[in-house]
């Protein structure tokens, strides 16, 4: 039996009358854009995230790049934005967009996070804003990052693409910075039938700036007020994720679960051949990715898609090393810890609708990959 590397909501037949009562009310009434809908979900996720405010847009990528914008990045100023190597373009993208000059800081060799120590060595007096992202779900060290920001005089924006349902200290991450922003990619712990994304803080002039910058800069009418763009979560959107959010706190304890299931019988089975990411201090992950890390990579990965098996790799090369960074001027070896990584990281199958069998059978063929 094939075990595919994800199975979305989508596919859960429980759940197909919600979307359909969901999408026709949506249908019937005729209001596509910023209405009832993205009203109560930006109400109701702004809550799950423990925050005051939520503010709905596009994508993960527009999130982040208001989000910056809102801490004032502005284009031309040669600000430096420090943020890792190690996670998807889209972070990047967003920086620069938002007119920051992206300069990066190493993982650490264990986590993968952020290291705070390789940011501190990075930060100078150009330096605007820190981007500390919460890889695979787990988060970064935000106390250290919290201290060092305000030492420094620079914004601290957190990219949570991967972390809905993640909390530092058993705390929203709200309350370590102005700004935490999410991605609603179809494939993350709280996903959309399409792109989405979200801001949220606890400061309601901050947000109130960014609904305006948001939607063309404009407050009531087509009078533009401000600078601003088109951003905007859609209501057949914000409707499906007010469907998923009612799960989510249940997918998200599934996932913990299962991640557990992993440790264990890794540890028992293929615990010389393999290792799993450590638990990061003080954080409670929203398990979105379970990797791990061995220098067979490729093999392995070969090995279990002939037996049914498929897994991914997140990511398969740090940003630095990405043609489209190349103007950056960085070089291979700037970044060990996350170029090793690169070689090593193979992300196995975690989602909700996966069974403890389904563990048991990808750890069994994980080990019989390894026995001599």
């Amino acid at each position: 039996m094939r075990i595919p590397f994800i199975k979305l909501p989508s596919s859960q037949p429980r759940l197909a009358r919600e979307y359909q009562r969901q999408i026709a009310k949506v249908l019937s009434s005729s209001r596509f854009i910023l209405g009832e809908e993205v009203s109560r979900f930006e109400a109701e996720f702004a809550a799950f995230c423990g925050a005051r405010y939520c503010v709905s847009v596009a994508n993960g990528t527009e999130a982040l790049q208001i989000a910056l914008r809102m801490s004032g990045i502005r284009p031309g100023l040669g600000q430096e934005v420090i943020t890792t190597p190690w996670t998807a373009s889209f972070t990047v993208h967003a920086i620069v967009a938002a007119g920051g000059r992206p300069i990066f800081a190493d993982v650490d060799p264990q986590t993968l996070l952020l290291d705070v120590t390789a940011v501190r060595r990075a930060s100078n007096r150009r330096t605007a804003a820190i981007v500390p992202v919460h890889i695979y779900g787990q988060c970064c060290d935000l106390t250290a990052f919290r201290s060092l920001a305000k030492r420094a005089g620079c914004a601290l924006v957190q990219d949570a693409a991967q972390a809905h349902g993640s909390a530092f200290q058993k705390r929203s991450l709200a309350e370590f910075s102005d700004w935490a922003t999410y991605s609603f990619y179809p494939t993350k712990n709280l996903g959309a039938f399409g792109d989405g994304g979200a801001l949220v803080t606890n400061r309601r002039a901050l947000a109130e700036r960014a609904r305006q910058f948001r939607d063309g800069g404009r407050t009531v009418g087509h009078i533009a007020r401000s600078e601003g763009i088109n951003s905007r979560l859609d209501e057949l959107q914000a409707a499906v994720l007010r469907i998923h959010l009612r799960h989510l706190k249940d997918w998200n304890r599934r996932r913990a679960q299962l991640a557990a299931r992993y440790d264990r019988l890794l540890a028992e089975r293929a615990g010389e051949w393999v290792r799993t990411l450590p638990r990061a201090r003080n954080s409670r992950s929203c398990h979105h990715l379970y990797v791990i890390r061995t220098s067979k990579r490729d093999a392995l990965r070969a090995f279990l898609r002939r037996s049914g098996i498929e897994t991914m790799v997140h990511y398969d090369k740090p940003l630095h090393l990405h043609p489209a960074f190349r103007w950056l001027g960085y070089q291979r070896g700037d970044f060990p810890h996350a170029e090793r990584a690169a070689h090593e990281v193979c992300s196995l199958p975690l989602h909700p609708f996966l069974s403890d069998k389904d563990v048991d059978r990808i750890t069994a063929e994980i080990a019989r990959f390894f026995a001599p």
